[in-house]
C-alpha cells in the first residue's frame, strides 16, 4: 500500500457503497457534514482517508476515489452495536450533550470501543508515511491519538472534536474517564468547537490527571520521564458558503421554493426546522411552542406552516425510537387540532434531502428554528445563513448551539424557556424587513469571511506551527 503524508481518520470513510445498473459495486461521495467540510483539504493533499464503509462484516483492500486513497477498516455486526450503538452514541453521546438523555455504562461497550479505536490506529499508522500528519475526527475515536503516537511516535497528530465536551461534574460520571482524556492527550493539538469546550477538557486535566495546563499548552509525560507539550483550543468549524450562495442563484432552485411555498398554500410565514431526529435538537420544545402560540391564537394556520424535517437517526438506539413516536403524536395532535382542508399546522417530514432541496426550502423559510438544547456547533444555521442571498429570514438560534458564539445578530433563545421561544417566533413573524436585512447582512458576512477551509487550513497551521515549536 502507499504510504500518504496526510492521513485523516474518521468513523466513516467519505463514500456510501452502491449497486450501479450493470449490477457491480460503485462509490459515490458521502453527503455528511465532516466528509463535506474536510473535502477541500483531501482534494489539496495527496492524502488517505482511514474509516469503515458504513456496512458490516465487509472486507476490502485499500483503493483510490478521486485521487484519496481510501483505508477501509473492518467492522463485524457485533462492533457496529458495541462501539458505535453502544459506547459512542448510547455513553458518551448522551454524557456529552449535558446528560438530556441518560447515559448507558457498560464495560462491554467500553472493551469493544478500545479493540475498534486501536484497529483504527493500526490501519492510520500503517497508511502513514514517515513524519506525517494524521488528523483525528470525533468522539467515536477519543483513544486514538495516543494508541498511534505509541506505535509511531514519528507522527503529528491532530484530534479535532465535533461534539460538545461537557463540564467536569458531568465528565466525572465516566468510569473511563483517565483514559479517554489520556487517550485525546495522545494528540499534539486537540481543537473544539468553542472556548468553552477548550475550557472544560483543561479543566479535566488538571482534575484527573493532575498536569499543567496553561495558554502555551498542557504538559504531557512520557514513558521516558520526560515531557512534551500538547494545545487545546477552540477551531469553531464552519461550511463552504460559495456553494450554497450559487445554489441559491440557480433559477430552478429559486423555483423550487416559489413552488414549496405555493404547495403550503402561500401561507404570510413559513418557518422550518431541520434537524436528525435527535433528542439534542429541542425539536419538541419548539413543537410545544408552536402548538400554544396556535392554541392561544397569536399564530393562525390560514397564515403560518411550519416545515420539521427530520432526517432518520440512529434507529436501532431504544431513546431515538422512543423520540420518533414522541414527536410524531405531537405532530398528529397539532394538525389534528388545527389543519383545514386548505392548510397545515406541520408538514412534518421524516427523510433526508439533497442540497439542492435543502437550498430551495432555505428561500421558501421566513424564519429558521435552530432550538438545539446543546450542539458542537449546528451547521444549518450557517446554511441558511448562507443561502439568504436576499438578506431576508430571521435565525432564531439556540444560545447552547456553538453558532451562537459567532452569529451575534440571530434572535438567541434559551430552548428550556418556552414563554421565552414563544416570544422570539412571535419577534420572528412581526420583524420588518429593515431589521430582518441589518441581522442577516451582519450574520452572512461572518459566514463568508470564515469558511470551512479557512477552518482546516487554520487547524492545520496550528498543528504545524505547535509541533515544530514543541520539537525544535
Amino acid at each position: 500500500m502507499d504510504k500518504a503524508d496526510f492521513v485523516v481518520v474518521a468513523n466513516r470513510l467519505p463514500v456510501d457503497r452502491t449497486v450501479g445498473a450493470d449490477g457491480e459495486d460503485a462509490w459515490r461521495r458521502s453527503p455528511g457534514g465532516l466528509v463535506t467540510a474536510l473535502e477541500p483539504v483531501m482534494q489539496k493533499a495527496d492524502g488517505a482517508w482511514v474509516g469503515w464503509t458504513g456496512q458490516p462484516d465487509v472486507e476490502l483492500e485499500p483503493f483510490e476515489f478521486e485521487g484519496t486513497l481510501l483505508v477501509p477498516v473492518r467492522l463485524s455486526a457485533e462492533d457496529i452495536e458495541l462501539y458505535y450503538e453502544g459506547f459512542s452514541n448510547d455513553t458518551i453521546w448522551p454524557l456529552y450533550h449535558d446528560v438530556i438523555a441518560e447515559p448507558r455504562y457498560s464495560r462491554v461497550w467500553w472493551d469493544a470501543y478500545v479493540r475498534v479505536n486501536r484497529r483504527f490506529a493500526e490501519a492510520a499508522a500503517e497508511a502513514a508515511s514517515d513524519g506525517a500528519t494524521v488528523w483525528v475526527q470525533d468522539y467515536q475515536l477519543q483513544l486514538v491519538p495516543r494508541m498511534l503516537r505509541n506505535l509511531r511516535p514519528d507522527l503529528v497528530i491532530g484530534y479535532f472534536h465535533h461534539i460538545p465536551f461537557p463540564a467536569y461534574g458531568l465528565y466525572s460520571q465516566l468510569p473511563w474517564r483517565r483514559q479517554v482524556l489520556e487517550g485525546l492527550l495522545g494528540a499534539d493539538v486537540i481543537g473544539f468547537q468553542r472556548v468553552a469546550d477548550a475550557g472544560n477538557f483543561a479543566r479535566a486535566v488538571r482534575r484527573q490527571l493532575r498536569y499543567d495546563t496553561k495558554a502555551s499548552g498542557i504538559a504531557v509525560p512520557n514513558s521516558d520521564g520526560t515531557t512534551r507539550r500538547a494545545l487545546a483550543k477552540a477551531f469553531p468549524i464552519s461550511i463552504d458558503a460559495s456553494s450554497y450562495i450559487e445554489l441559491a442563484r440557480r433559477e430552478d432552485v429559486q423555483a423550487r421554493a416559489r413552488q414549496i411555498r405555493e404547495s403550503l398554500g402561500n401561507p404570510s410565514r413559513i418557518f422550518l426546522g431541520v434537524d436528525r431526529l435527535d433528542y439534542t435538537k429541542g425539536i419538541r420544545h419548539r413543537l410545544k411552542a408552536y402548538g400554544e402560540l396556535l392554541t392561544e391564537g397569536k399564530l393562525s394556520v390560514q397564515d403560518v406552516t411550519l416545515v420539521q424535517v427530520a432526517s432518520p437517526s440512529r434507529e436501532r438506539v431504544a431513546a431515538y425510537v422512543q423520540l420518533r413516536d414522541e414527536i410524531e403524536l405531537t405532530v398528529g395532535r397539532i394538525d389534528g387540532d388545527f389543519d383545514t382542508m386548505g392548510h397545515t399546522a406541520i408538514r412534518y417530514l421524516h427523510q433526508a434531502y439533497p442540497r439542492e432541496e435543502m437550498v430551495a426550502l432555505f428561500l421558501a423559510a421566513d424564519v429558521m428554528l435552530v432550538t438545539a438544547l446543546r450542539d458542537g456547533m449546528n451547521l444549518v444555521a450557517k446554511e441558511y445563513v448562507a443561502s439568504r442571498i436576499d438578506n431576508r429570514g430571521v435565525l432564531i438560534l439556540s444560545e447552547f448551539a456553538g453558532a451562537a458564539d459567532e452569529l451575534g445578530t440571530a434572535v438567541r433563545v434559551n430552548p428550556h424557556d418556552i414563554e421565552g421561544l414563544k416570544e422570539a417566533m412571535m419577534r420572528a413573524v412581526e420583524m420588518t424587513p429593515g431589521e430582518q436585512g441589518r441581522r442577516m447582512r451582519a450574520a452572512r458576512r461572518r459566514v463568508l469571511e470564515h469558511s470551512v477551509e479557512d477552518w482546516s487550513r487554520e487547524f492545520l497551521a496550528a498543528l504545524a506551527e505547535f509541533h515544530h515549536g514543541r520539537s525544535a
